[in-house]
């Protein structure tokens, strides 16, 4: 039977990498990336030659139903076949392969595309197995040192873009559970102030938040305090690197 291996990989360090992880990613036929030169990187490494395949929420159609064929019954690996986002290495596909899905960073399915292609999978493809390989999360990193009771709480992702913001943000306050999100590093002063505001507005008295920078990598840091305190200490900052916010009510 076809295996789909959902494969977490490093958030930041190279090192953070499980065993299993490289084996499985040593065996497979083919990796499916979110961006091949990122895996590139990792793959590097650690000497790793499979063959990779590139696979983000950009998608088309064409790319989903290829790696479908793939898994069903195999094809050969060629551009012809895929139009373009093939890396070949070592190994080929042919026929029914068992690929890899990883992502930039952690887990796929985790606030990425993964979950789409795997949906597609487990409604058209009955007789492929899907295996998770787990490995670093940024969700449970920062939990583990936020110092908060952790037994419950709620990850929402990315904070809406445009639409919905309001919302987003009166459920971060009014959750009776610790709540952790993400940031990119060019929203992240705009959501702790909208953050803030919703807190002024809703009269909540917050306790300390917990904000992570740059997790697991050489400038990693970590903010805690009041939300004015953090906002004042990453605005003199660098504002570089991905962020994970955890807020405590």
């Amino acid at each position: 039977m076809p295996t789909l291996y959902i494969v977490a990989t490093p958030i930041g360090n190279l090192e953070d990498i499980t065993s299993r992880a490289l084996r499985i990613l040593k065996e497979v036929d083919l990796i499916l990336c979110e961006d091949t030169r990122v895996t590139k990187k990792l793959l590097d490494r650690y000497g790793i030659r499979t063959s990779t395949l590139s696979y983000h929420q950009h998608s088309k159609l064409q790319k989903i139903d290829y790696i479908l064929e793939l898994l069903k019954k195999g094809k050969p690996s060629t551009r012809a076949n895929l139009g373009a986002g093939l890396v070949p290495h070592r190994n080929k596909v042919s026929g029914a392969g068992n690929l890899a899905l990883v992502s930039d960073a952690g887990t796929p399915g985790i606030s990425d595309p993964g979950n789409k292609l795997i949906n597609e999978i487990v409604e058209k493809v009955e007789t492929v197995e899907i295996v998770p390989i787990p490995g670093a999360s940024a969700v449970t990193a920062a939990a583990s040192i936020s110092g908060f009771p952790m037994d419950k709480f709620l990850f929402l992702g990315f904070p809406p873009t445009k639409r919905k913001r309001k919302k987003f943000f009166d459920e971060v306050v009014n959750s009776k559970y610790p709540v952790i999100f993400y940031e990119s590093p060019y929203r992240i002063i705009k959501t702790l102030n909208e953050l803030r505001n919703t807190m002024n507005n809703e009269q909540r008295t917050m306790n300390n938040i917990v904000v992570c920078r740059e997790l697991t990598k050489k400038f990693e840091t970590i903010y805690r305090g009041k939300i004015e305190e953090v906002i004042k200490k990453i605005e003199k900052d660098k504002i570089k690197g991905e962020f994970v916010i955890i807020v405590r009510k």
